[in-house]
């Protein structure tokens, strides 16, 4: 064994051998000198010197991490992480030296690694299969003057028991990355609020999720906070397109893993940008994170998702230092196609966004967006910019107490910089998620209303402005005004699932179920993992007859979110209108929300001839709900055939701005009321 001052030292559990071979394998085949002598394995004192005589006149450190180190408590493979560990405090903190390299799903989280393995980026080589551009790096980072970003920015880990010391070759490093500029952009809004004006989107009063009816046709769903998609989510005929990326959530890889909010922010802030590059399917956040902190791989991740690329990262923040590292993996062969990883200050957090963007973009040979940043943006200070992402943080808890406290910095922030729109822009989103869940009334609509116009205002083209604005709108069934709004947004970011949903929903409210059904469509294809796409696209099939399909839809929203608002109400409805009256009082037995519970019980007791019961139902919903559920209240009248009663109670709603009333022309349970005079009349009063 020929020893070098230039030279990877391979770190492995002896369970990883096979791995280790064909990454060694990989190294010499494109000329890289690779030790790897097994029979040298023999232990001893003279073994012993050898391997920390290796570790510490090495230039790359690689261990290995996969499931076998992560069981394994002892190993001489740990004493050789501390050996290089130890050296590497002797480093300057620019100098590349761990590379770790996980061989199959282990994640970093809980890896059991020493925390400076953590610091690093790694590279993913399922079973050692070793990519071009992991080999690539190796070179780059054994040069004599590697690009300083590349010297940090080091491959996934997985532990080894074995050693294998690796030469390599001087090589002149690779050109570093020139940065292009792309759009920054805000996050999308609580994604909740999307829904919030157009449906009674409003949380249970019951938090555990029932247990799920026996039907046939009905997929078994997840169950619990770590569940996964079903199969019938996962399956898709049609082939997942090369230009497809889920954008991950990035792990706060902070010493007191406080700075959640900041590496969800980058995350989004991501996926914003990514979302707006012509021809690249981006799934929606709400998708993307609900994977977050599971132990998925990266397979099942781009099959759920139908993505070809996943973007990963961590952040470490610590005071106005930032070390943010991203990597590009191939889903179906573990390739990691780039990698980079970036110490910045935190006011350089906007050009490292557009780097990381602009990396992505390249590396996956597409064309950047045009700047979409708008005249009237502006870059707002370090210190506001920070309190916005914690005020988002906060609403998208969708609670009313982080609500509350997120409002509080998201005022914070704009004292700081009153023109920087994304706030203001959050801060209405804010105050409609009071309205509607919370103690909010006229007051919190009226300042809903003004920062929305502060929003545009400041920046004319920010999509998440004109989508609250169109939800104002709606508010008050003004749809001129929510379609403009909508169109804007549409154009600014024609794949964005929440800007889809709502041109669905708007095209439904005037009838036009086969356009609705092809937005809300859209809308799923990008947003699998969100339930509401699929409730809605299940409401607008049932409106069109489509009975089967419809069925089809609920209950791959309801293998999303088994305890999800309406669904099993929906499910109830579907069962009734196929004459099913046993399996669908099942079913609205199981409803989470007490009102839609209440409607759907009312419903089904009357079509078995079961008044009494029908009556207590509707009593109930009365007396409890009657300020907030008018339209249910008047479904069941209707479905009684009962009327005179349901258009008192359509006034009713419409007299409270009801949400339900946006889709009064197609709903099924009003059918009854075609024909009536009134019926014309209240399409008249809704401006339809």
């Amino acid at each position: 064994m020929n020893e070098s001052n230039n030279a990877v030292f391979l770190s492995y559990a002896s369970e990883d051998a096979p791995a280790a071979q064909r990454i060694c394998g990989a190294l010499r085949a494109a000329g890289i000198e690779v030790w790897f002598d097994q029979s040298e394995l023999r232990g001893g004192d003279a073994w012993d010197n050898s391997i920390r005589k290796q570790i510490k006149a090495c230039a790359l450190f690689i261990p290995i991490v996969s499931k076998h180190s992560r069981v394994r408590a002892e190993g001489y493979f740990r004493l050789e992480w501390k050996l290089a560990v130890d050296r590497s405090h002797l480093m300057a903190a620019d100098k590349a030296f761990l590379v770790p390299v996980a061989v199959d799903a282990t994640h970093e989280a809980d890896a059991r690694v020493p925390d400076r393995f953590r610091e690093v980026q790694w590279s993913r080589l399922p079973e050692g299969e070793t990519s071009p551009a992991f080999v690539e790096r190796v070179r780059r980072l054994l040069s004599p003057d590697p690009a300083p970003d590349d010297a940090r920015a080091t491959g996934p880990t997985d532990a080894g028991a074995r050693s294998a010391f690796v030469s390599a070759p001087v090589r002149p490093p690779a050109p570093p990355f020139s940065g292009i500029a792309v759009a920054v952009v805000v996050a999308l809004m609580l994604v909740a609020l999307a829904y919030l004006v157009v449906d009674k989107y409003r949380s249970p009063k019951t938090t555990a999720a029932p247990p799920q009816p026996a039907v046939k046709s009905q997929p078994a769903p997840m169950s619990g906070g770590n569940a996964e998609p079903s199969a019938a989510l996962s399956a898709a005929p049609s082939p997942i397109s090369d230009r497809s990326i889920a954008v991950m959530p990035f792990v706060d890889m902070s010493e007191k893993k406080d700075q959640e909010y900041f590496s969800d922010g980058l995350s989004e802030e991501l996926i914003g940008m990514l979302s707006k590059v012509a021809d690249l399917r981006v799934p929606a956040s709400s998708s993307s994170f609900f994977f977050k902190g599971k132990p998925t791989s990266l397979a099942e991740i781009g099959k759920t998702l139908r993505v070809a690329n996943v973007l990963e990262g961590s952040v470490r923040k610590s005071g106005n230092q930032l070390r943010i590292t991203a990597q590009l993996t191939r889903v179906d062969t573990g390739y990691q196609i780039w990698t980079e990883t970036y110490d910045r200050e935190f006011k350089d957090i906007f050009k490292v966004q557009r780097d990381i963007a602009a990396s992505v973009v390249k590396a996956l040979q597409l064309k950047l967006a045009p700047d979409a940043g708008g005249a009237g943006t502006v870059t707002p200070s370090a210190s506001a910019y920070n309190l916005f992402l914690q005020g988002q943080y906060f609403v998208r808890m969708a609670n009313v107490a982080d609500a509350q406290k997120g409002i509080e910095f998201l005022k914070r922030s704009l004292l700081e910089e009153p023109r920087y729109a994304p706030a203001h822009a959050e801060l209405a989103a804010a105050y409609v998620f009071m309205v509607t869940f919370g103690t909010g009334g006229s007051a919190e609509i009226e300042s809903a209303e003004k920062e929305t116009e502060s929003a545009l205002q400041y920046d004319p083209t920010l999509v998440a402005a004109h989508i609250v604005a169109a939800h104002l709108a709606l508010t008050k069934f003004d749809w001129a005004s929510a379609g403009t709004q909508v169109d804007r947004a549409l154009m600014r970011e024609p794949n964005s699932p929440l800007v889809l949903f709502l041109k669905g929903e708007l095209t439904r409210v005037h009838g036009h179920l086969d356009e609705a059904i092809g937005y809300y469509r859209r809308a799923v294809e990008l947003n699998p993992l969100e339930m509401l796409p699929r409730l809605h696209l299940a409401f607008a099939l049932q409106a069109d007859g489509r009975i089967g399909e419809a069925r089809a839809e609920a209950n791959d929203a309801l293998a999303v979110s088994p305890d999800g608002v309406k669904l099993n109400f929906t499910l109830g409805m579907l069962e009734l209108a196929q004459g099913r009256t046993d399996s669908a009082r099942t079913f609205v037995d199981l409803e989470s929300a007490q009102w839609y519970r209440l409607t759907g019980q009312a419903i089904v007791a009357d079509a078995q001839k079961r008044t009494a019961d029908a009556d207590a139902a509707l009593k109930q919903l009365i007396d409890t709900d009657a300020n907030s559920s008018a339209v249910q209240i008047a479904q069941v009248y209707a479905m009684r055939k009962d009327l005179d009663a349901a258009f008192q109670w359509l006034d009713r709603s419409y007299a409270q701005h009801d949400p339900g009333l946006v889709f009064f022309q197609t709903d099924p349970l009003l059918i009854n009321l075609r024909g009536d005079p009134r019926y014309a009349a209240m399409r008249r009063k809704l401006n339809l």
